[in-house]
């Protein structure tokens, strides 16, 4: 039963997103990664309705009540629940030091630091990396693909979002059997999440468009990861799409700019008079 209604909700959250298609703000420029942008704009508003109602008012809450050391045990727990994922990615893009960094960090989180509330692994000076299957298919020459908003999940693309349903199952959370740890557990971490993005709501409601903000920081955020820090900031090129004067007629090209002008010569002094020598008295 709980499945069946889980799919009903999921039924639910898909159409009512699917219908929240929406028109694109006035001069608006087309961008060659987000070719669905209405529909993906009409989930981000879904999302946003969602998320004012629901999860920040509890994130919220979760911050005033919750003091700060315990909220930073909660953290420490499911990121070293998330080092499975990232040990495996690891491995499977050839970093094999990096994936036995990331073993060494998470037996040490979860043996000494009581099941990885505390955080030996850092002062013990074991890097903490982030990898993830999505990663892994763009190490591997995966093409990102165009930009989409999942309901609910929010912002994601077309590489990345089936990728998440791999990185579930090599999450330990995917194989606890009871029911009722296993919706606790994912709905403590989705309050924590959502904590964690408390410090940028500020940001968001100083900028004109909050949606356009979130997707080019996302796009940008996965092409460093996927590159590992050697991503260039390069402008998005349209490979369909042809250059700014190729359709002009000769007529309509601008002129080339006019020569700089030459600076006038100063006029030549006049020669002074040779002087004469007087007549001899």
């Amino acid at each position: 039963m709980p499945y069946a209604r889980t799919r009903a909700a999921l039924v639910v959250v898909f159409t009512l997103s699917a219908s929240a298609c929406v028109t694109l703000p006035p001069n608006s420029q087309r961008v060659p990664q987000d070719p669905w942008e209405s529909w993906n704009r009409g989930v981000y508003k879904f999302n946003d309705v969602l998320d004012r109602a629901i999860a920040k008012p509890i994130a919220k809450g979760y911050v005033h009540v919750v003091p700060h050391p315990i909220r930073t045990g909660v953290s420490n727990f499911f990121d070293n629940l998330k080092m499975t994922t990232v040990m495996l990615n690891d491995a499977l893009q050839g970093k094999f030091r990096a994936s036995a960094t990331d073993l060494g960090r998470f037996l040490l989180n979860s043996t000494v630091g009581i099941g990885g509330i505390l955080d030996p692994a850092s002062s013990a000076g074991l890097d903490k990396n982030n990898e993830d299957f999505g990663q892994t298919l763009g190490h591997w020459g995966v093409h990102a693909g165009p930009f989409v908003e999942l309901p609910v999940f929010g912002p994601s693309d077309l590489r990345d979002a089936p990728a998440r349903l791999v990185d579930a199952y090599t999450n330990p959370h995917a194989y606890v059997r009871n029911v009722y740890w296993k919706w606790g557990l994912y709905g403590a971490y989705l309050v924590d999440d959502r904590a964690s993005l408390l410090p940028l709501d500020d940001t968001l409601q100083h900028v004109y468009d909050p949606y356009a903000f979130i997707r080019d920081a996302y796009l940008q955020r996965r092409a460093y990861l996927v590159s590992d820090g050697k991503f260039s900031d390069e402008q998005l090129v349209d490979p369909g799409a042809d250059t700014p004067d190729s359709d002009k007629p000769e007529g309509d090209k601008p002129a080339p700019p006019p020569p700089a002008p030459t600076p006038p010569t100063a006029p030549t002094p006049p020669t002074a008079p040779t002087p004469t020598t007087a007549p001899p008295l």
